[in-house]
């Protein structure tokens, strides 16, 4: 049974009830028949690796067959026995490409150890997988990942650290057939020489040199043309947001704009986008190591959501991605939990500031009163505008600045991160800047004239803003970001801004009650560990820099399929953040249009990020 809300067919019961009722769903067959996979793998290059035992049953019948195949039984073992291991994880994702690879891999794994070890049990072993991935075939439809050149590199160094590793045990698995004592230096010489089809100085008697230089030719031929297929495979680009989809998203922020302070960062181009059926509503999300990403709420209409979460889900389900909401409100968690089934976590506070209620007065507001003080003692004054009010020059000038003072290579930011600052459609904008003129009125000296320090607001409805980019002159007096926060809450009114979002606090609940008195044993050894954590990441000072301001505290969650799916989700965050980067080095590095997003509280910051220009302050 379903029903119509708003013009979005969605059923009458959430995922959760409906699963039940369907029955189990068979989702653990293909994580059984990975596992077994890579357990055949192994024996694979057991197989391969040991000498054949001779006392077996089989042994007069393997011996009519022709001298030459031992050897390369050996070589083909071994292959399929790492070639199953690589693509065991894609079968426990349900990969149909994976599916075809082991199907055709088993039947060479089980004819190859026939002949080479004459175990039948091995064989019979690989068949029988073979027959139930047959029966289960339906279970394995997933479409394949976004792809990327990096996988060929990535795969050249892993491969060739596996060929090496897994080269030193077949040339050490003889010993009794080893002529001399050669080094450990005179084997490692041997494999990297057959590695590329040449003899090394290790000999061997008894024709075992043939059986270990087919292995290392095996090894390094299969090392070249699985980085040669990933670096001439056609690319799978990654989801993108084409100009047709940045209208429709553009259209329902007009319209609920305003119901979620990080809905306009779902404008990045760098993310994808599902529609609900009625078009009222959108999820955008970005692909990182198989978890299909969203952040915050959902864009549009709250009676079309479960129609776009449904179309979130049925994608990661067609592509066996891991499904994850990182920043989500209470309301965008609830409706997340109950139309899909996952789970949610808190994951920090948002702070938010109500500008009527914002005020210098009073002894909660001294440290920054005097702080914003004594900055603007020193000469520094400040100007508040929208975007669009800057002329081509000065935008120019601001661009440069905030990528000469970004102090990364690469820029940061995901979910709360807008990366750019003027482009065609964000003229609504704030940007706050700081200046310092000499003592003759004249222009102080430097790269970017008297700009200091500057912070970048996206809109938040049509009447609120949230803080996006915090960037300043590292030779600026600190104290540069409170400055610029200050003066861009008392001009807000003149913008018709009536409440700012600043930033996130990780865990801010936890240190907030970890400190009180009466707090329990295990809440102070929680705290403890996140003041701990502190020295490398800010947690505590990003805390303690938005409680500066007075804020009111916002909720806000990570939304997740199962416990164990955390810290995958975790290390996909950092990746989509900027803080894992598999980015070329400096000096070959193509040099890319400055953007200024800023990094999502809830991932540790990185020196030039917002967080870190919170902590220098």
């Amino acid at each position: 049974m379903s029903v119509t809300v708003d013009g979005d067919k969605t059923s009458s019961v959430p995922i959760r009830v409906r699963r039940i009722l369907r029955g189990p769903a068979p989702e653990r067959v293909p994580a059984l028949i990975g596992t077994a996979v890579s357990l055949i793998g192994l024996l694979d290059i057991a197989a391969g690796v040991f000498p054949r035992f001779r006392a077996s049953r089989v042994h007069a019948l393997a011996e009519v067959l022709p001298g030459t195949l031992g050897p390369l039984s050996a070589a083909v073992s071994l292959c399929a026995g790492v070639l199953l291991l690589l693509v065991a994880h894609g079968l426990k994702r349900h990969k149909r490409r994976a599916w075809r690879a082991v199907v055709l891999l088993l039947p060479l794994g089980a004819v190859a150890q026939f002949v080479w070890r004459h175990s039948v049990l091995g064989s019979l072993l690989s068949l029988a997988l073979l027959a139930l991935l047959l029966r289960h075939r339906d279970q394995f439809a997933a479409l394949p990942d976004p792809r990327s050149r990096w996988r060929a590199l990535a795969n050249f160094f892993v491969m060739g650290a596996g060929s090496l590793a897994l080269g030193l045990v077949v040339v050490s698995a003889h010993p009794r057939r080893v002529v001399g004592d050669p080094s450990l230096t005179d084997r490692l010489e041997h494999v990297l020489l057959g590695l590329v089809g040449v003899e090394g100085p290790v000999a061997y008697t008894h024709d075992v040199d043939w059986t270990v230089g087919y292995s290392l030719g095996a090894l390094g031929t299969l090392t070249a043309l699985t980085t040669l297929y990933l670096a001439l495979r056609p690319e799978h680009p990654a989801a993108r947001l084409t100009d047709e989809d940045e209208v429709r998203l553009r259209a329902l922020l007009d319209r609920h704009g305003g119901r979620d302070s990080l809905g306009h960062f779902a404008l990045r181009h760098d993310k994808g986008v599902v529609f609900s059926p009625s078009g009222k509503a959108a999820v955008c999300y970005r692909v990182v190591s198989g978890v299909m990403l969203a952040s915050g709420d959902p864009i549009g209409d709250v009676e079309a959501w479960p129609g776009a979460i449904e179309r979130f889900m049925d994608e990661a389900r067609a592509h066996s991605w891991t499904p994850a909401v990182m920043g989500c409100s209470e309301t965008g968690g609830q409706v997340w939990t109950r139309e899909t089934g996952l789970d949610a976590l808190e994951l920090g506070d948002e702070a938010v500031i109500d500008v009527d209620a914002f005020s210098l007065s009073g002894r909660a507001m001294r440290n920054v009163r005097q702080m914003v003080k004594r900055i603007e003692r020193n000469g520094y004054t400040t100007r508040v505008r929208r975007v669009r009010d800057l002329s081509d020059t000065e935008l120019d000038l601001v661009r440069r600045a905030a990528a000469d003072w970004r102090g990364t290579d690469t820029e940061r930011g995901f979910s709360m991160a807008l990366g750019r600052i003027g482009a065609p459609g964000d003229g609504d904008a704030v940007i706050a800047t700081a200046h310092l003129t000499g003592p003759d009125g004249s222009d102080a000296d430097g790269p970017h004239g008297d700009l200091k320090a500057m912070i970048h607001f996206v809109p938040w409805g049509p009447d609120g803003m949230s803080l996006e980019l915090m960037r300043r002159d590292r030779s600026a007096d600190p104290g540069m970001n409170e400055l610029l926060i200050v003066a861009a809450l008392q001009a807000a009114p003149t913008l018709d801004i009536r409440r700012v979002s600043l930033n996130f606090a990780m865990f801010r609940s936890t240190l907030a009650r970890g400190e009180r008195i009466g707090a329990g044993p295990v809440l102070r050894l929680w705290r403890g560990l996140l003041l701990f954590l502190s020295r490398w990441f800010q947690i505590e000072s990003l805390y303690k820099f938005n409680a500066k301001f007075q804020p009111r505290w916002e909720p806000r969650f990570v939304v997740y399929r199962a416990g164990r799916d955390l810290p995958r989700i975790g290390l996909a965050a950092m990746q989509a953040e900027g803080f894992l980067s598999l980015a070329l080095p400096r000096p070959f590095a193509r040099r890319r249009p400055a953007r200024a997003p800023r990094p999502c509280a809830h991932v540790v910051p990185p020196r030039g990020s917002r967080e870190h220009e919170v902590s220098a302050a």
